[in-house]
């Protein structure tokens, strides 16, 4: 289970690393949104409400941008 974890964390790691070479705001968003909820799965795995609840309120964050450019457009 442990080794499982460890790439859930490596993933996210990954997912929100690429977010930051998206050239569009609403790409670097989405890919942001996922490698997030990627985290938070690892901080359940984990146990740790840290890195649970600071990748939640990023999503939450992020969500707010995405449904206010999506009312803009």
């Amino acid at each position: 289970m442990e080794q499982y974890t460890d790439y859930i964390g490596y993933i996210a790691s990954g997912v929100v690393l690429l977010s930051f070479l998206m050239r569009k705001m609403l790409f670097l968003r989405i890919v942001n949104t996922i490698g997030c909820v990627f985290f938070i799965v690892y901080g359940i795995l984990l146990g740790q409400a840290p890195i649970i609840i600071t990748n939640a309120a990023i999503v939450l964050i992020n969500i707010y941008y995405l449904s206010k450019s999506n009312k803009e457009s």
